[in-house]
């Protein structure tokens, strides 16, 4: 794997991003068209093939949205770790998750000084990793 810095940390996964995502859809788009074109007897199963297209839906996403947020907290605690361990002061309660989680590609060397740059002038997480001059990777991120 290449080196990671800001133009490339981002990671889609073609299984999951793009095959089971479309394939998903396929089935939402194809069932609606399916209920549409039923005859009557058939209304029933036809609604029970999108609903089971809805479960599938809400599984893609939740599956996501709660690992990222599980992942989002050990972030967090090791961020604050890290900066404890710098400093011997907690984090600042001013930066939000998403400055936290970009601070995170920031080497020790600039760590606190990108700290304090975000903290005044209130940076996005995108302008923090822009800023950033050693990448520090996170190959473990899902």
């Amino acid at each position: 794997m290449d080196t990671q810095n800001f133009s490339n940390h981002r990671r889609l996964v073609i299984g999951w991003h793009f095959i089971t995502s479309l394939s998903i859809l396929a089935l939402l788009v194809g069932s609606i068209i399916n209920l549409a074109h039923s005859a009557k007897e058939n209304l029933y199963s036809a609604s029970l093939i999108i609903l089971v297209a809805v479960i599938l839906v809400l599984i893609f996403v939740y599956t996501r949205v709660f690992a990222l947020k599980a992942q989002d907290r050990a972030i967090r605690a090791e961020e604050s770790l890290r900066h404890f361990v710098m400093t011997g002061k907690p984090l600042s309660n001013k930066l939000t998750i998403g400055q936290i989680i970009a601070l995170r590609f920031a080497a020790d060397e600039e760590y606190l000084d990108l700290i304090a740059k975000t903290i005044q002038d209130n940076l996005t997480a995108n302008d923090i990793k822009k800023a950033i001059k050693s990448w520090r990777a996170d190959n473990y991120r899902a």
